[in-house]
């Protein structure tokens, strides 16, 4: 067997596992002898009876069938593994397959769908991934969410990673959560925002005494120069370049990107002389390398060189160009992703149980919380259970009061803000062994507390009625109130899904009628001594 760093290694499996870990944890390694390495672990560990590394090191297989450009093969592998996971219980491999099967998504340009597994992927997290695993896969939820426009539950989420890395002195992971963060701030035009977090990125970076690299060089060079200061970007751009050399990362594409941003700044600078010199190295770099995507930039870099030196008849001409190379490229994208489509179409029609597909549908993305389908398939096989073994099964609806203020006096991104803070609040709540939160959708929530009776789940209910009306809101929205109004009612046998929520939603009417912010019991529920609730119970 070789390791990555290609020495002779014994097949034991505490070694094994050190090469899955370590393969795992980095991005930096050759991945035709990382899928052999894979493949030699996978079946010694087979071979030793050890199943979670023999599974570990499928999933690894199929990571780099994934980074290869083979999404459905991959997506095969990455099935079985977390069938397998599933069953079983590892919660790790169940991370790691949702975080892979994130990166296919995004590879294909669903968004969406990224997002909702890395948010399953953060969600299946636990003691048994390690501690700069854990942080990665906020970092990754966080670019995903800023992908997807939601700033606030990004930004969160990159705190949250930063603070994590700092206070277990994982330095490396400390800058890539502030150079993810700082081009995502950048990428969505929020110039003053990406310009403080690059300066804790240095900062950072002086602290443990790890200079810049390129890529976060390259996006102080984009946002110092679309903030003004262009003697700063060229100085950034410039050491970008050599960071990439001193780093011998030999990325081609990485390298034209580089050299767009120097032109760039060259051209904002009105040195379009060295600017056309820059182009011309990005043209000659695509050609050599067929670098498709740098070409197309290059080509419109290559037209504002034009335009600003005043010959717009040229500058028109490769604007031409540029739209034509572009559709040209879009369809090219879009033929390879249906293709692709097609393909992972294909592997669901012939696993179309496995559990991996059907929880694509059953998270709000937003929130992170299971949704209304979820709800369909889940509430009635509790409801049939309760009425067969009269096991206690509570059910409240939770509905933001005054929601629509917020959005119309602040936005619709507060919006979200504070319904991503009060789902994190209700999925915190104690829901019991069977339990569950969801987002029914927009400012209403559904929980549904089993292992106590409805005295025990109305007290944890009220507990989150008081947490979310004394959360310090003001940050979000100001003098705005944030709180909510709860009706709960208790299953009994017999129940149907219908029945329930519609007797949970009249005790929900009578705490807004009420006066909201208030929680209020089904009356038809019979609990001894009522009056030993709290003030905010009704």
């Amino acid at each position: 067997m070789m390791t990555r760093a290609g020495t002779e290694v014994p097949l034991d499996a505490a070694r094994m596992t050190q090469v899955v870990d370590e393969y795992e944890d980095l991005a930096d390694f050759d991945v035709a002898e990382a899928q052999a390495t894979a493949l030699m672990i996978e079946r010694a560990a087979d071979e030793a009876g050890e199943t979670e590394l023999r599974w570990r090191a499928r999933l690894l297989q199929a990571d780099m069938v994934e980074r290869r450009g083979e999404l459905a093969s991959a997506a095969k592998m990455i099935v079985e593994v977390l069938e397998w996971a599933q069953v079983s219980g590892c919660m790790r491999v169940q991370s790691r397959s949702h975080r892979v099967l994130a990166r296919l998504y995004h590879a294909m340009g669903d968004l969406a769908a990224n997002l909702e597994h890395m948010i399953q992927c953060v969600d299946a997290l636990d003691a048994t991934t390690p501690v700069s695993g854990r942080i990665a896969c906020l970092i990754k939820l966080a670019d995903a969410y800023a992908e997807t426009g939601s700033m606030p539950s990004a930004r969160d989420r990159y705190e949250q990673a930063i603070l994590t890395a700092a206070e277990h002195g994982n330095a490396r992971r400390q800058l890539m959560a502030l150079n993810n963060y700082a081009y995502a701030e950048y990428d969505r035009g929020n110039l003053p925002m990406a310009r403080r977090v690059l300066e804790r990125l240095r900062a950072a970076g002086e602290e443990h005494g790890r200079p810049l690299d390129f890529s976060a060089l390259d996006t102080v060079a984009r946002v110092e120069a679309l903030l003004g200061d262009l003697d700063a970007a060229e100085r950034a751009a410039r050491a970008a370049l050599r960071a990439y050399l001193d780093e011998n990362a030999q990325e081609a594409d990485a390298e034209a990107d580089l050299l767009l941003t120097l032109a760039f700044v060259q051209r904002l600078r009105g040195e379009l002389y060295d600017a056309q010199q820059t182009i011309d190295r990005v043209q000659a770099l695509c050609g050599r390398h067929a670098l498709r995507f740098n070409e197309v930039q290059a080509l419109f870099e290559q037209a504002e060189i034009q335009a600003a030196a005043g010959d717009f008849a040229r500058a028109y001409a490769t604007m031409h160009r540029f739209h034509t190379a572009e559709k040209r490229l879009q369809s090219a994208q879009r033929e390879a992703q249906a293709r692709n489509r097609q393909a992972l179409f294909e592997v669901d029609e012939a696993r179309r149980q496995a559990e991996w597909f059907r929880d694509q549908a059953r998270r709000d993305p937003l929130t992170g919380l299971h949704n209304r389908r979820y709800v369909d398939e889940r509430l009635p096989a509790l409801l049939e259970k309760a009425t067969g073994d009269g096991s206690p099964v509570t059910v409240a609806l939770i509905d933001l009061d005054h929601f629509k203020r917020v959005n119309d006096t602040l936005s619709h991104e507060t919006g979200d803000r504070v319904l991503t803070d009060v789902a994190a609040m209700i999925g915190r709540t104690d829901a019991g062994p069977a339990g569950f939160a969801a987002r029914l959708g927009g400012e209403e929530f559904l929980l549904v507390v089993t292992g106590v009776d409805v005295a025990g789940a109305a007290l944890r209910m009220e507990d989150l009625r008081q947490a979310i009306s004394g959360h310090p809101w003001e940050p979000v929205t100001g003098e705005l109130p944030v709180t909510v109004s709860i009706g709960v009612t208790a299953v009994t046998a017999g129940d149907t899904q219908s029945g329930v929520l519609a007797r949970a939603d009249e005790a929900l009417y009578e705490a807004k009628s009420g006066g909201r912010d208030r929680l209020c019991l089904d009356p038809r529920v019979q609990i001894a001594e009522r009056r030993r609730f709290r003030d905010g119970i009704r």
